[in-house]
């Protein structure tokens, strides 16, 4: 959306250095010391907010009725990714064992999954790829999409179409109607709100709305999709509800952790054919001809005792689709990045993924001095600052090519693995 910045007296203040990060935030916690966490109900078999994630009868027959012109326009709009995979959304099958368990190891000060010899998170740069979004790059920060003012949602229906609760009509009768642009944002709406958005059942993520609606002129989505989600884990891993795309997750998840592509194969992945991957594998490299890694690995004990003693050689790093890639990295310590989000500001630390950015790995990252996740007052002066400084961290961030291969040294691992231990549950391992 269009934003208008007040004209500040102020300066955006400096970074002051690692000993505000001290005083301002606590060290860094073990995952089984975080109060409320989930990994300390090993009783816990159900995600909390997971029954959010049913299937919605009315959204096929609904994209089925699209006119080619709106369709073409959601493809403009670098939405074909998002199109196939909510056409499909009914025969997806969501694997809640695996994802719970990996939201155990979510840490919410670091917002990265933590494992035995490693961090991981789910890059913007990765999102962006495999929903098919249009990409960030560096000098493009005002085409980042989030408001500063107060918006009236019903204002962005009725701009839609006059019947501003019923969504659906716009496409139960568009054989009348020659608004193809209208049906197009209608229906934006509603495979955004499915597959990059969901929140309850049916409903649609009125606090994004501005978000998709932007989609039309151009603007870039990708930090408020990762934020939102990167919000959702953290909810979860604290015993709140989950919500973000599980679409996104589960596509990181299988890239990563689940299947390895394998050249020739002769038959096909059963465990695929109910992924996400089934239907946008081929972009990024991976088809359902491939193995799967974790095919042996049935229920939540399962789950957690693979996640929680996975190692380097289980986890692709830099996979295929990323190879070559340039990603965007805080300039230095201190500098940290955040991703703009509509409702939140939330902490990006791909700095801390050293082989998932391609690096070799040396020391854990300080705590950042800015909050993981920071409520927004949308319409406050304040936040209107906090937004700008944002801004200009992404302005001035690093940038660094994703390498095929890394050489490493080992005492630097030895000594990164034994700072790493520091956040490790107790008795996480076993």
């Amino acid at each position: 959306m269009k934003r208008n910045y007040s004209a500040f007296a102020e300066d955006i203040p400096p970074y002051s250095g690692p000993k505000a990060a001290r005083e301002t935030h606590v060290d860094l916690k073990q995952l089984s010391a975080i109060l409320g966490h989930i990994y300390t109900r090993p009783e816990l078999q159900i995600l909390p907010g997971q029954r959010r994630f049913s299937k919605m009868p009315w959204l096929v027959p609904m994209l089925e009725l699209l006119p080619p012109t709106s369709i073409g326009h959601l493809k403009e709009w670098g939405l074909s990714t998002v199109f196939v995979l909510a056409k499909n959304y009914n025969k997806l099958v969501h694997v809640w064992e695996s994802v719970t368990a990996m939201v155990e190891l979510w840490h919410p000060q670091t917002n990265s999954f933590i494992f035995p010899e490693f961090e991981a998170t789910i890059l913007l740069e990765e999102l962006e790829n495999m929903l098919g979004l249009p990409r960030y790059q560096r000098g493009e920060e005002m085409a980042i999409s989030y408001t500063v003012e107060q918006i009236n949602s019903w204002s962005i229906l009725a701009y839609i179409t006059t019947k501003k609760n019923d969504l659906y009509s716009m496409t139960s009768g568009m054989h009348k109607i020659t608004n193809y642009t209208a049906i197009a944002k209608a229906a934006a709406i509603c495979i955004c709100g499915v597959i990059l958005f969901p929140e309850s059942d049916g409903a649609i993520s009125f606090g994004n709305l501005s978000i998709i609606d932007s989609i039309s002129e151009g603007m870039k989505i990708g930090q408020v999709v990762l934020g939102f989600l990167y919000a959702g884990l953290t909810s979860a891993a604290l015993e709140g509800p989950f919500y973000g795309s599980i679409v996104a997750l589960e596509l990181w998840m299988g890239m990563h952790i689940q299947f390895w592509a394998v050249e020739n194969p002769s038959t096909e992945c059963k465990t695929m054919l109910n992924h996400p991957l089934a239907y946008v594998g081929k972009r990024l490299h991976m088809s359902t001809q491939a193995w799967c890694k974790t095919a042996q690995v049935k229920g939540i004990q399962a789950w957690r005792q693979y996640l929680r003693s996975l190692t380097v050689a289980n986890f692709d790093m830099r996979t295929r689709f990323m190879q070559g890639r340039t990603i965007h990295l805080p300039q230095r310590a201190g500098l940290a990045l955040r991703l703009l989000g509509n409702g939140v500001l939330v902490s990006y630390n791909p700095d801390r993924c050293h082989l998932q950015c391609g690096a070799a790995r040396t020391v854990v990252p300080l705590l950042s001095h800015f909050p993981p996740i920071q409520e927004r007052k949308r319409g406050d002066a304040q936040d209107e600052r906090d937004m700008r400084s944002a801004v200009v961290h992404w302005e001035g961030c690093a940038m660094s090519m994703i390498q095929a291969e890394v050489e490493e040294d080992d005492d630097a691992i030895k000594e990164y693995v034994e700072v790493l231990k520091k956040l490790q549950p107790v008795g996480g391992n076993k």
